[in-house]
């Protein structure tokens, strides 16, 4: 069904390259992970088009969700659920290119698309462009990339104002678990991009950021997976506890940048 779904699409005009990402890209996949499919194309593909191909293959089939990038959401007859994500490819490497290239740092994630890219297969590649994309962005890790992401990261953390350090602590003074849950969740966005950063790694995504970062990351701070779960019991049973969590593991990476 998939390679039946994926040659249905190669042969669209509109359809300029079509590759596999996320996790079955690779060996980090098991019975639970979806499809990632990225089609790059020239023009849009009407909806009626995107639908009679995939109808036929799907017990779940939702159309045109907007909610992150235009994409089509559902699961295929064998179980395995996948997300096709239209791109257009001049787009979307201009906006690695500003990454890589340009060495803009982000609040978070900032290396996602550039490892998006060069992780991906491609399953078809009508001109070869996007086998050009990632041969011109296969690169070592831009120095002034990673000190940008890691001072805006240590700024977003500890240093600033607005730190979320800060705004954690007030949360927990309060007794306020949804702020609680929003600025952790966003402290450990910016935490897992400096790691990466520190380590010269680009940015895998949202799953599995522990694993993967203790798999692949060399330089790890002290206690690293301990203060995390430390930090994961105490969020919402134990506000003073919370706070001391945080502190630690700023102090950890601290001492490793």
């Amino acid at each position: 069904m998939f390679q039946t779904v994926i040659d249905a699409f190669a042969q669209l005009p509109e359809i300029e390259a079509i590759a596999l990402g996320g996790s079955r890209s690779g060996v980090h996949y098991d019975e639970t992970s979806d499809y990632d499919i990225y089609l790059y194309c020239t023009a849009p593909v009407p909806e009626e088009t995107r639908r009679e191909i995939l109808e036929k293959y799907c017990s779940r089939l939702e159309i045109s969700n907007h909610f992150w990038e235009l994409e089509d959401n559902g699961t295929f007859l064998d179980g395995i659920d996948f997300d096709i994500l239209y791109r257009n490819l001049d787009d979307f490497v201009a906006g690695v290119a500003s990454v890589v290239e340009g060495c803009q740092a982000q609040n978070a994630y900032t290396t996602c698309m550039w490892h998006n890219l060069i992780t991906s297969k491609i399953l078809f590649d009508r001109h070869g462009r996007l086998a050009q994309a990632q041969n011109r962005f296969s690169v070592p890790y831009p120095e002034a990339l990673r000190q940008n992401i890691l001072n805006r990261g240590w700024q977003l953390l500890h240093s600033s104002m607005p730190a979320y350090e800060l705004q954690i602590a007030k949360a927990a003074k309060r007794g306020d678990l949804v702020s609680i849950n929003h600025r952790t969740a966003a402290f450990l966005e910016t935490y897992f991009d400096m790691l990466f950063a520190i380590n010269r790694k680009t940015h895998p995504g949202e799953k599995r950021l522990m694993s993967l970062a203790t798999e692949c990351c060399p330089v790890l701070p002290e206690a690293f997976e301990e203060n995390l779960n430390a930090l994961f019991r105490h969020m919402f049973i134990d506000p003073d506890a919370l706070v001391k969590d945080i502190h630690r593991i700023v102090d950890e990476l601290e001492k490793i940048l």
